[in-house]
């Protein structure tokens, strides 16, 4: 008996670790899981509408070279321009305005934002985006839970994590917000809320890549709920 309630504490001690260090440890990549999603939906995106009108081709053309920065991880360069003739995502945004690239440079600005660490700068940019693509408004709203997260605003970050799982509907990045808001929860001691996202991985989400995990999730949850 002694033996078995040793067992549970261990669990339980991993868990709040786990919950703990879950922010610092993963303070870039949970940024960064959705980024390559954005890239490629967004080039799709792009040359899907590369000839709408003359507008929207020079704001195309524009955005094209900030994403090229942007997968370089060269973030500064992408937001305010180069030496070479780049103008810079924001001025992007802001010259052509009303234009689908001028609206996905802002999704862009905030990434980037974000990836050197102005969550708070980065969340004026994403909240800004407005985004009908299935996928692309996921990640964005992925990414904007992760940016609150980082400033400490842990129920606008489960919320924005949820919406985005919801909106994304896939075994890609529905199982990775869903997995996220859990953690979070588990860190705020909502433990009930932590095992209903684990679940509904397990349930909705099992051929996800995290679903082959996520019984220990829901075991912790548990153990930390009793």
């Amino acid at each position: 008996m002694t033996e078995q309630k040793h067992n549970g504490n261990v669990n339980v001690e991993d868990a709040v670790s786990q919950s703990e260090e879950f922010l610092i440890k993963n303070k870039k990549a949970i940024i960064g899981g959705v980024i390559a999603v954005i890239i490629i939906v967004a080039g799709i995106i792009m040359h899907k509408h590369m000839y709408a009108d003359p507008r929207e081709e020079k704001a195309q053309a524009a955005l094209f070279r900030g994403q090229d920065l942007f997968a370089q991880d060269a973030y500064a360069q992408a937001i305010n321009g180069d030496s070479i003739g780049f103008m810079g995502l924001l001025q992007v945004a802001e010259q052509y305005s009303g234009t689908k690239a001028a609206n996905l440079a802002k999704a862009y600005t905030g990434l980037s934002y974000a990836q050197m660490g102005q969550y708070e700068t980065a969340l004026t940019y994403l909240n800004d985006f407005k985004g009908k693509d299935k996928m692309v408004a996921a990640a964005v709203m992925g990414a904007t839970g992760n940016c609150y997260a980082q400033l400490g605003q842990l129920d606008k970050a489960t919320a924005s994590l949820l919406k985005a799982a919801d909106k994304a509907d896939s075994n890609t990045l529905s199982p990775i917000f869903l997995q996220q808001a859990g953690e979070i929860f588990v860190n705020q001691g909502k433990y009930a809320d932590a095992i209903k996202a684990y679940t509904q991985i397990k349930t909705k989400y099992f051929q996800s890549y995290q679903a082959m995990n996520i019984d220990k999730y829901i075991e912790q949850a548990e153990l930390l709920k009793k």
